[in-house]
């Protein structure tokens, strides 16, 4: 798989103003840790990290900070602002050589489905896998094949297999469906005759008749 290096700064402060501050200068602050070590604050450029978190592939992110050996990590989480979507903040997760590590890797769909062309509605119901690898076996994403799912037709985690691979998800759990589109029900609306409309929109009201001529005469 590819790796990518990115410049990275070491920061002491961790306060909320000290955050508020890194990210009005367009500075993303992050936290690398690793199992038997103490976590390392750091901050890198927005602008460096959007295209390592919005992508569809897996990558070896080997951080530089001055003067020292490239640390290798994986983005283990990404906060975003609720409101903007921006990036507020992310936790790198140390690569040990020789060292299983569980990690999300994105899935490819591959492929022209069968019951798509008949119809159907792909419905892609997980968009990443939990994997248990050595470091050198993470793959940028995992392919899965489509083409021969008819309408109906599923394809679950028990379905997959990947060389030097362990998959974590349920082996229950739907990855990928065709489905029947859903008819609208549309009701018919019956059309009213514009005479008959308008005949009984122009009948006056019917009023109780008052007392005759000859009712009062009594």
């Amino acid at each position: 798989m590819a790796e990518i290096t990115l410049a990275a700064t070491k920061r002491d402060l961790s306060n909320k103003s000290a955050k508020k501050e890194l990210r009005r200068n367009g500075v993303i602050p992050c936290i690398y840790y690793l199992k038997g070590k103490d976590p390392i604050m750091f901050s890198a450029e927005e602008v460096a990290l959007k295209p390592l978190v919005f992508t569809s592939e897996t990558h070896i992110i080997n951080l530089i900070f001055e003067n020292e050996e490239p640390v290798g990590t994986i983005i283990k989480d990404i906060q975003f602002d609720p409101v903007t979507d921006r990036i507020v903040h992310i936790d790198f997760l140390g690569v040990t050589l020789g060292q299983k590590l569980e990690i999300q890797i994105p899935i490819n769909f591959v492929g022209s489905s069968i019951g798509v062309k008949e119809g159907g509605i792909l419905q892609e119901i997980l968009h990443k896998l939990d994997v248990e690898c050595l470091p050198r076996h993470i793959p940028e994403n995992l392919a899965v094949d489509v083409e021969g799912l008819a309408i109906g037709d599923s394809i679950h985690v028990r379905d997959l297999e990947y060389e030097n691979i362990t998959i974590l998800n349920h082996e229950d759990a739907t990855v990928v469906s065709v489905i029947t589109p859903r008819v609208e029900e549309v009701e018919e609306v019956e059309e009213v005759d514009d005479e008959v409309e308008d005949t009984e929109a122009a009948e006056p009201e019917v009023i109780s008749k008052g007392k005759t001529e000859e009712e009062e005469n009594k």
